[in-house]
This record gives C-alpha cells, sequence and structure tokens, in this order.
C-alpha cells in the first residue's frame, strides 16, 4: 500500500513516535480538515502499524468497541470489537471525535489510559493486558464542541495532547499540489481564497473552510469542471444552507477565481 501524503509542518511525528515509545495515549486537538486523521494514517503506515479506526458518535456506544455475543449456529459466540482487537495484537486504536462518544465508551477508556493499561470486559469478565506495541490515540474538535460536547478536564489530562491548525499558505499550497496534481497558480488562488473565507469571521459559520474542502475543488477543476462552479459545491455549498451567508460566499469566489 501507498504511504499516505502527509506534509509535516512542525515536529508532530517525534513527538508522536515518543509517545509510542512511552507507552502514553495521544490527543490530537484541531478544526476539522486539518489533517488529523491523514496525520494518524501517516504515521500508522510509517511505523508498520495495523490501525483500527472508529468514528465516534452519540450512537457509539462501548459494545461497539469491546465487543458482544452472537448466535452462531447453536452456539453463542463473543466477537471482539475493534478496541479489543487492537489492545489483543498491538495495534493502534483510532477514536475520531472523541467527545461525541457516550459516557460509557469514555469509561472504558480510563484503565486503558494510566498506568494499568488494561481493558475489563464485563461481559466476559476477562482482563487483557495492553500488548506493549498498543496505543491509543483520539481527535477532538475543541472549536466545534465549544458549549455542547466537551470533553472533561478529567478526561483531557489522561492524554498527551497535540494541538493542529490550518497549514500556512505556502504549505497549504504544496499540500494541494501533492494530494490532487493542481497546476501551481490554482492551488495559490485556491488557498489565498481559504484563508480569506477563514478570516470572515462575521459570517458566523459553524465551520470554515477546511483543507479537505480546498483538496476536493482542485480534484474538481483538475477534472475539467468550470473553476468557480467547483468552488461553489466544493467549498460555498458544504459551509453553509444560509442563502445570504451562502451568497456572500460565492461573491468571494467570483473575485478570487
Amino acid at each position: 500500500m501507498k504511504n499516505p501524503y502527509y506534509k509535516i509542518i512542525d515536529q508532530e511525528e517525534t513527538i508522536f513516535e515518543h509517545v509510542y515509545k512511552n507507552k502514553l495515549p495521544l490527543l490530537i486537538k484541531g478544526p476539522t480538515g486539518t489533517g488529523k486523521s491523514r496525520f494518524v494514517e501517516y504515521m500508522a503506515h510509517k511505523m508498520g502499524k495495523k490501525l483500527y479506526t472508529v468514528a465516534c458518535h452519540e450512537e457509539t456506544s462501548a459494545t461497539d468497541l469491546i465487543g458482544r455475543y452472537i448466535i452462531k449456529g447453536a452456539e453463542t459466540v463473543w466477537i471482539d470489537g475493534p478496541m479489543t482487537k487492537a489492545v489483543r495484537e498491538g495495534a493502534i486504536l483510532y477514536l475520531d471525535e472523541v467527545a461525541e462518544a457516550r459516557p460509557d465508551i469514555i469509561v472504558a477508556l480510563h484503565s486503558l489510559t494510566d498506568h494499568r493499561r488494561t481493558l475489563f470486559i464485563d461481559k466476559t469478565g476477562e482482563t487483557i493486558p495492553a500488548d506493549d506495541s498498543f496505543m491509543l490515540v483520539a481527535t477532538y474538535n475543541p472549536g466545534y464542541q465549544k458549549g455542547f460536547k466537551e470533553l472533561k478536564p478529567s478526561t483531557r489530562q489522561r492524554f498527551v495532547s497535540l494541538s493542529f491548525i490550518y497549514p500556512e499558505n505556502k504549505v497549504e499550497t504544496e499540500i494541494l499540489i501533492n494530494e490532487t496534481g493542481s497546476e501551481e497558480d490554482i492551488a495559490k488562488k485556491l488557498v489565498k481564497m481559504g484563508a480569506k473565507i477563514r478570516n470572515l469571521t462575521e459570517l458566523g459559520l459553524a465551520e470554515t473552510v477546511s483543507t479537505r474542502l480546498l483538496v476536493d475543488a482542485a480534484i474538481l477543476i483538475k477534472s475539467g469542471l468550470p473553476q468557480r462552479l467547483s468552488c461553489n459545491v466544493a467549498i460555498a455549498e458544504p459551509l453553509t444552507d444560509d442563502e445570504d451567508t451562502l451568497e456572500a460566499l460565492k461573491d468571494l469566489i467570483s473575485l478570487s477565481i
């Protein structure tokens, strides 16, 4: 499998390696589309580690992660969930948007995020010490969750934390070119436009334009879709349903492209 492309911004690679070496859990904080998931995939591939990814949401339960009994023929059989598999195998368990997880998941993490590094399975009565190679990585978007769902300080303090932000224009341009094969002038225009939208706080966007959206726009442009139309459907439309805000974004796109 080809190594996922990721542009090292600062010392995140070194930090990840040291956190892994010292058997500590890692929390990556940052806005949507800043490369958190891609970074985890990149590091797992670089280190030759199996990666179990769980997209957390309000319906995700501890049973989904730990495992459950199922009926197989005339037998009742226990099936490990991704958390249990990662603990047994010494893989990386990646919990995306951990703040969205139900409280029972957070409780299940406690014994894995302290000196015990142990998983307790109530349904089987089993206690599983984590393999030495096991690592827990979680991501969290504090800007989006503010006032809605936040990680408790007691939970955050169980993790070593790393903050991601949107990259500088030069770096983001390089990312777009490498990700999409886009021409440099197009990539620069998209990045410059993205920076303008991020500075328009008066629009009241719940989420601003991410690098991921800029990549999508660049892909559409490279495939032959007109530039403004590509930006409208890949950037403006995903950001808002409000007609006035949408019109303002499309006007900005028209001036930028």
